[in-house]
């Protein structure tokens, strides 16, 4: 019976540190394009949305996507796809594509909003933060108070 309550917060601290793992890696992704200073013209080829719940009484959540294409510096045809752009952009329009150069090309048709950037990533990172710190506290408050029960012998 200990182990289940070891094996419960030992999980959800693994899901909430991939999480910030996920939250970190996209900001430093998005910062990356953003900050080398290139830029290009991009059309955007498809528009689509996908949508999660919905089933009984459940919140449902609708994602917008976008994929573009554009020509790189180097003059390869680099096609991404990106969720959650401006519902105004529709499959045709030309866009402005800030991309970092490299074997793995990184790609945003999102404009350039480093403060909002950092905020959510700040945001995201500390909820996550106190998450984690509640699964830990939640394992050393079992450990402590059913150690010094085991210690007379009952």
């Amino acid at each position: 019976m200990d182990v289940f309550f070891y094996l419960v917060p030992g999980l959800m601290l693994a899901v909430i540190l991939f999480g910030a793992y996920r939250v970190l890696r996209r900001s430093l992704r998005l910062r990356r394009a953003w900050n080398s200073g290139l830029t290009a013209e991009g059309r955007c080829l498809r528009v689509y949305t996908t949508v999660h719940g919905g089933s009984g009484d459940t919140r449902v959540r609708t994602a917008l996507h976008h994929v573009y294409e554009f020509t790189a510096r180097d003059g390869r045809s680099v096609r991404f796809e990106e969720e959650d752009g401006p519902g105004t952009v529709v499959e045709g329009d030309f866009v402005t594509v800030h991309y970092a150069e490299g074997a793995d090309v990184v790609a945003t048709a999102k404009a350039p909003a480093r403060a909002g950037l950092a905020a959510s990533t700040i945001g995201l990172l500390v909820f996550l933060g106190v998450a984690a710190a509640f699964c830990v506290a939640f394992m050393v408050q079992y450990t402590i108070v059913f150690e010094t029960s085991d210690i007379g012998g009952y």
